[in-house]
């Protein structure tokens, strides 16, 4: 169910709370509201449709990736960028990472530890932002 951005900096500021396999609708609607915004968006965490779960959905190429859970466990090759978001107006500046290492529960709960890149790996960062309560 495609569900409407929460845009309220209270509750985006709220640190979630660990998703279980309870939450695995949550998932499809944040994966559903993800790409029915496609065109101007490429990340999204479940606080950003009103629940404060730690779940994340990001594009990544032409498919859809879905993290619950997910720890930044490394980080190198920091670079200055300027981000939008769909909860919030305008851009900020923020330190990312080109190259991070994340360990999550995917879709059927299974343990995953990846390495991601670029684009990708910003888009992670940004929306593990939001799991840990930080409005940038």
């Amino acid at each position: 169910m495609i569900k409407p951005i929460v845009k309220d900096p209270m509750f985006l500021a709220r640190k979630a709370a660990p998703a279980t396999p309870a939450d695995i609708q949550t998932a499809r609607n944040l994966l559903e509201t993800l790409a029915s915004k496609r065109e101007t968006c490429v990340g999204m965490a479940a606080n950003m449709i009103g629940e404060a779960k730690s779940i994340i959905a990001v594009a990544d190429g032409g498919a859809f990736l879905v993290m619950f859970n997910p720890v930044i466990i490394a980080k190198s090759e920091p670079y200055e960028t300027e981000e939008g978001c769909l909860s919030l107006n305008g851009e900020r500046k923020t330190t990312r990472y080109n190259k991070i290492t994340v360990e999550f529960d995917n879709m059927q709960f299974r343990h995953m530890k990846t390495e991601y890149t670029g684009f990708t790996a910003q888009i992670i960062q940004h929306e593990v932002d939001h799991c840990n309560g930080i409005v940038i």
